[in-house]
């Protein structure tokens, strides 16, 4: 995986475990890869996927259940959304509204752009 310079890694790596939940590729109340199986595919150190997996059960969008592993929490994907939002707001929806005042973006010129980036890249053909 190739990563930011502008986050850490481990937020990074979270970043990928709520990715694999709001796609549906890993389903709540399911196994989550082991730290050591995600530390492999992601070519880092397994600490550094501790770090993520410690980040993910404080915000309880994972569990470990001892002896057993790691699962995604029945509500994860609430969770996640819940998480993301907070961020969204308060990290990028400043910059995004600095950028469209600056360069005199209209919402509605916002609005279409948005549209045809969900018409592009998620609708299925």
């Amino acid at each position: 995986m190739d990563f930011r310079d502008n986050q850490p890694i481990y937020l990074q790596i979270a970043e990928y475990v709520c990715d694999q939940l709001l796609l549906k590729k890993w389903l709540p109340a399911n196994k989550i890869l082991s730290i050591r199986d995600l530390a492999v595919m992601m070519e880092v150190n397994p600490n550094t996927v501790q770090r993520a997996y410690d980040f993910l059960q404080q915000q309880e969008i994972i569990i470990n259940k001892r002896g057993v592993g790691y699962f995604a929490d029945e509500n994860a994907i609430d969770k996640v959304i819940k998480l993301r939002k907070e961020q969204f707001i308060k990290n990028e929806l400043p910059l995004l509204f600095r950028n469209m005042y600056l360069l005199n973006l209209s919402t509605s010129e916002i609005t279409q752009r948005y549209e045809d980036f969900i018409d592009q890249n998620f609708k299925e053909s």
